[in-house]
């Protein structure tokens, strides 16, 4: 069937099956994006646009949830578009033990309803393919899985065009930060060249890194054929969806406590919801990228750097530059850029300024890299997995391990009643990455997420954030700070406060105790 005679045909399948509502939802339902975001508040008319997308617009759609039991809503809504009347209709049909609708609009048409709630579970629709691919909240999402299921985005059938929809509410913890990123053109105020909502934006991967490219048009790059893939943003809110909004919904939203309020209407800047068991509160994090951005290192002298070796994959070797109490922008590289110790070393070198200490994340290839940089700089040999005898700034909790201890003593940096003034550049990965790790209390020691959990959790390996918190390392915040500091336990008796429910320590063990 030709592209004309096929849009025809949706278009009149629409019709008679379902119709956007007039303004960001037909809109949306009209782009011509390869990859489209839509939503940013409740109400607007996310579920209905991805139904009515994967029924009137293609042949063979999968929408996906993290969770399948928070698919059951968007299920019924299915039921009431696909057959309204409650009646069992002579061709269309749910098998409700596969979760997939076989529709006879105009032509055949398959919906299947799916969730990939781990990381292994991505592996059950490789090969799968599906021209239409909907992600309904897909800031629940790591990154990781969204890129794989990505690449099943395809078709056979002539004319049918393929299409990646994700709907989304601001992203609530540090899995769905990615996509203020992803989408940043048209969420992100400060962006240098932002979007109007519906503007295409073409993007390639080129050299392991997504860029932004001029246009959709082919291109070679390393002697191969590059097409660049469309992107674009709707924004819509309750107000854009009548239907929804005569029922009072609203007043439901408006009856919500904050931040959660400030999530469902869609601002992205809201403070997030934290986790009672994150190492470094993401407010410390942007307190700190916010004094970046308003000022200037007091010192161009080095005082460390840290360096997170690439250990394959997706890996990044990535060098951080302390100078007093500021980070310089990180230097960051693909792991196949640094394959060996003497790449990683030119890089060092490159960078290295007076004679700072340095900091090398030793495991794996980073035991090359530390051999081949001792004889050249004040090397240090950092290995995170093994033990330490440092304390909190208490004195009372005992850190597991090197890992505890760096990124324990970076909180303390990092912590605004400190007396620090740590300066973080502006960069949403190291955003993302200081936000990630966990902390629990085990057998009276204090253990720090390792950097596998992280992968597996997240789906992506935290290089930016290790590497600061190797450029701290070392450095007590204690003795450097600019208030003094008396040890409680030397005029008053303590109790410790033990952490109850989850397996993750509750609260701050370094305020857990009181008189």
């Amino acid at each position: 069937m030709k592209a004309a005679q096929w849009k025809a045909t949706t278009n009149q399948a629409s019709k008679t099956l379902w119709r956007p509502q007039p303004g960001p939802q037909t809109r949306a339902y009209e782009s011509e994006a390869d990859v489209m975001g839509y939503g940013g508040s409740a109400g607007g008319g996310k579920t209905d646009l991805l139904l009515g997308l994967a029924g009137t617009q293609h042949r063979r759609s999968l929408i996906l949830r993290r969770e399948f039991p928070r698919l059951r809503g968007m299920m019924e809504r299915s039921r009431e578009i696909f057959n309204p009347d409650n009646t069992p209709h002579l061709k269309d049909s749910f098998n409700e033990q596969l979760h997939v609708w076989r529709l006879h609009h105009a032509v055949e048409r398959t919906l299947e309803f799916g969730a990939v709630q781990y990381e292994k579970d991505k592996g059950k629709y490789q090969g799968q393919p599906h021209d239409f691919l909907g992600f309904d909240e897909v800031t629940e999402f790591p990154k990781s899985v969204v890129q794989f299921l990505m690449a099943w985005n395809r078709t056979t059938i002539p004319g049918q065009r393929c299409r990646v929809v994700m709907t989304f509410n601001p992203p609530m913890d540090d899995i769905g930060e990615w996509i203020n990123s992803y989408y940043a053109p048209w969420l992100d105020e400060t962006h240098p060249r932002p979007a109007v909502d519906g503007e295409l934006r073409w993007y390639a991967v080129l050299d392991g890194q997504e860029q932004e490219v001029e246009n959709g048009e082919a291109f070679d790059h390393q002697r191969e054929t590059v097409i660049p893939k469309s992107r674009t943003f709707f924004h819509a809110s309750l107000k854009d969806n009548p239907a929804l909004e005569v029922t009072g919904y609203a007043a439901t939203l408006d009856a919500l406590p904050e931040p959660l309020r400030s999530f469902l209407k869609g601002q992205f800047d809201a403070a997030r919801v934290l986790n009672p068991y994150q190492v470094i509160p993401t407010s410390w994090i942007r307190l700190a990228q916010q004094r970046w951005r308003e000022s200037a290192p007091a010192s161009n002298l080095q005082t460390a750097l840290g360096v997170d070796v690439a250990r394959g994959g997706k890996d990044q070797t990535v060098i951080a530059e302390r100078r007093g109490e500021w980070i310089t922008s990180l230097t960051k590289l693909p792991g196949k850029d640094t394959p060996d110790g003497p790449s990683v070393v030119t890089l060092i070198v490159a960078i290295l300024s007076g004679d700072p200490i340095v900091n090398i994340d030793v495991i794996g290839v980073g035991s090359s890299v530390y051999d081949h940089a001792r004889d050249l700089c004040r090397a240090r040999a950092i290995n995170f997995g093994e033990g330490t005898s440092a304390m909190d700034k208490s004195g009372r909790i005992k850190l597991a391990n090197v890992r505890a201890e760096a990124y324990w003593k970076l909180r303390e940096w990092l912590d605004p009643d400190g007396g620090h003034a740590v300066c973080l550049p502006d960069d949403r990965e190291l955003l993302a990455d200081l936000s990630a790790p966990k902390w629990e209390l085990r057998s009276g020691r204090l253990y720090i997420e390792s950097k596998e959990d992280i992968i597996d959790r997240l789906g992506h390996s935290p290089d930016c954030g290790d590497a600061v918190a190797l450029a701290f390392y070392g450095s007590d915040p204690l003795a450097q700070g600019t208030v003094s500091r008396a040890n409680p336990a030397s005029t008053s008796r303590f109790i410790r406060t033990q952490p109850t429910g989850s397996r993750w320590g509750r609260g701050d063990p370094s305020k857990g105790w009181h008189r």
